[in-house]
């Protein structure tokens, strides 16, 4: 009788070595999806945080255009009435003058006239 109780507490004995052995062997399992999962998942999130830096790089260049243009066309602006400005100086310096000459016209014909005949 011995060695049938034996016999049968080997046979569970062995029954729970190999419920054990399976329930590892799942969980082992498991844990190569679970790791294949992650791969998966961290693959995934950088795809998507290259293409988040993608689009702000994108953003960042179209800013910084509509800026730039922004600044140019306010200079180009500035030398246009400033370019308006000197123009409009130089015509009233140039008036002036005329206006001058126009003045002192006959007296400068006398003088020029009287200097060559005095030499």
């Amino acid at each position: 009788m011995e060695l049938s109780n034996l016999s049968t507490m080997s046979s569970m004995a062995e029954s729970k070595v190999t419920g054990i052995i399976k329930s590892l062997s799942a969980l082992e399992d498991n844990l190569d999806s679970l790791n294949s999962k992650v791969g998966d998942m961290k693959k995934q999130l950088s795809v998507k945080a290259q293409s988040e830096i993608d689009n702000l790089l994108e953003k960042t260049r179209e800013i910084a255009t509509k800026e730039a243009e922004m600044i140019i066309n306010m200079s180009k602006e500035k030398a246009i009435a400033e370019s308006t400005k000197i123009a409009q100086e130089g015509d009233t310096k140039l008036s002036e003058l005329k206006s001058k000459i126009d003045a002192n016209f006959d007296e400068a014909v006398k003088h020029v006239v009287s200097t060559v005949l005095k030499v």
